[in-house]
């Protein structure tokens, strides 16, 4: 008897997930999302968030509905009589109750977009199966808006760059991820030279992709790319180009109790070649230590540093491998005016001496007169990262007509953001400028 009831427990089981995932069915096709998600188990639950504009909600609902299928995976093979099912137990309900919470705040979600009263969310809570078919097919239920169908943005501009002999050649055509069940871009349509000796501004608001792209550029996150550093693809011969390469983190990694010789004769040991000998590391580290001024603090601890020595140091153990292109984000992080502006002003001497050298800085304007160029990356209408412009920082000023830097930013920004939500327009603008230069040759 037991055992017919089990198996008539298991039937009543399978019926009603059968029924649930038509009635969801329904409801995707009514709301716009593919019906077939309705049969994977996670995904459909991310989907009905969508559905419900709860798209945060819907995603923590499916991660939640992992965390419960490992949950029940598990509890096969838990010993009951272990004090640890205790703790098993409680983090099994846990999810549970966060499972719930959840799907009410999307069932209430899909109130307020089918316009029906909230006490649906509880009737969906007690008798989740007929629910889902009366939403998905009575026609009395019609949802007052459908999912929001992400725009494309700006087009692509089709530009490829050639490789020139010198300098830094970048042509990433896109930079994507999957997030939960979808094609994500986070850069899109990249194209810029930069030459020898210069150095460049990287602008650009939260979320417009700068790390990115910087990662891009480095080989540390590859994208579909081509990155050529003096006719050298950076992805294809990493290994004999990583040492020519050099980037300075926001945060560095020092230990507080080590000196600082000490502390750049391990970034020596690191960054330089295996090849290079003990003799040749020594004389490197000294040549450094006196060209970024740290050669009379030479024997002190790094936790007795000022903040600007730090970033001397930090910048000094990335610099240690001599690289042709040095990157560094928000190196004045920290720093008051007259400090920032001596560290920039090393930049500048770095780049003078043929090195290309790129900066992100939250502060650019007050030391703008130290910039050849700037690189402003902007979110476009898809939320991906796009170049809105690339060029002297003069001209960048007619370009956007606004005077500072600060200016620019807010004009790219979004609207919710605070600035001006012109990215599309600039990003547009700045694409036919650039087939325009094509063109004329």
């Amino acid at each position: 008897m037991p055992e017919a009831s089990s198996n008539i427990f298991d039937y009543f089981n399978t019926v009603s997930w059968l029924l649930y995932s038509i009635g969801l069915m329904g409801i995707f096709k009514k709301c716009k999302v593919n019906p077939l998600w309705a049969w994977a188990p996670v995904a459909k639950e991310y989907k009905l968030g969508q559905c419900a504009y709860k798209e945060k909600e819907g995603r923590t609902y499916a991660k939640l509905s992992i965390a419960g299928y490992i949950f029940n995976f598990a509890d096969n093979f838990v010993d009951h009589e272990s004090s640890l099912y205790i703790v098993f137990l409680i983090l099994y309900i846990a999810v549970g109750i966060g499972a719930i919470i959840y799907m009410v705040r999307i069932t209430i979600g899909l109130c307020e977009v089918f316009k029906k009263k909230k006490s649906w969310a509880i009737m969906w809570f007690i008798l989740q199966m007929p629910t889902a078919l009366i939403w998905g097919y009575n026609k009395k239920f019609v949802p007052v808006k459908q999912v929001a169908v992400i725009q494309d943005g700006v087009k692509d501009s089709g530009i490829n760059l050639d490789a020139r002999d010198e300098g830094l050649t970048v042509n990433i055509n896109s930079r994507t991820i999957i997030d939960l069940f979808k094609k994500k871009y986070l850069l899109k349509d990249i194209h810029l030279h930069i030459p020898k000796g210069h150095m460049v501004l990287l602008l650009g608001g939260s979320g417009a992709g700068k790390t990115t792209f910087l990662n891009a550029v480095t080989g540390y996150e590859k994208a579909d790319a081509q990155i050529l550093l003096d006719k050298q693809n950076i992805y294809k011969e990493y290994e004999s180009l990583k040492y020519d390469v050099g980037f300075v983190p926001q945060q560095d990694l020092m230990r507080g109790n080590d000196t600082v010789y000490l502390t750049l004769h391990d970034a020596a040991s690191l960054r330089l070649p295996s090849s290079v000998s003990y003799k040749d590391k020594k004389r490197r580290v000294n040549e450094v230590l006196e060209e970024f001024g740290l050669g009379a603090i030479r024997n002190s601890l790094v936790e007795k540093l000022s903040g600007g020595q730090r970033k001397r140091l930090s910048i000094a153990m990335e610099f240690i491998s001599d690289p042709s292109l040095f990157i560094l984000d928000e190196p004045d992080s920290g720093l008051d005016g007259v400090v920032a502006r001596g560290l920039f002003e090393k930049l500048r001497s770095i780049a003078d001496s043929g090195k290309i050298v790129v900066v992100i800085t939250h502060t650019p304007d007050r030391v703008i007169d130290l910039f050849d160029d700037v690189v402003v990356l902007a979110k476009d209408s898809s939320r991906c990262g796009r170049l809105a412009y690339y060029g002297p920082i003069e001209d960048s000023y007619t370009f956007f007509n606004k005077k500072s830097m600060e200016d620019i930013l807010l004009s790219v920004n979004q609207k919710e953001e605070g600035g001006e939500g012109l990215a599309d327009e600039y990003v547009e603008k700045y694409a036919q400028l650039m087939t325009q230069e094509k063109e004329a040759g």
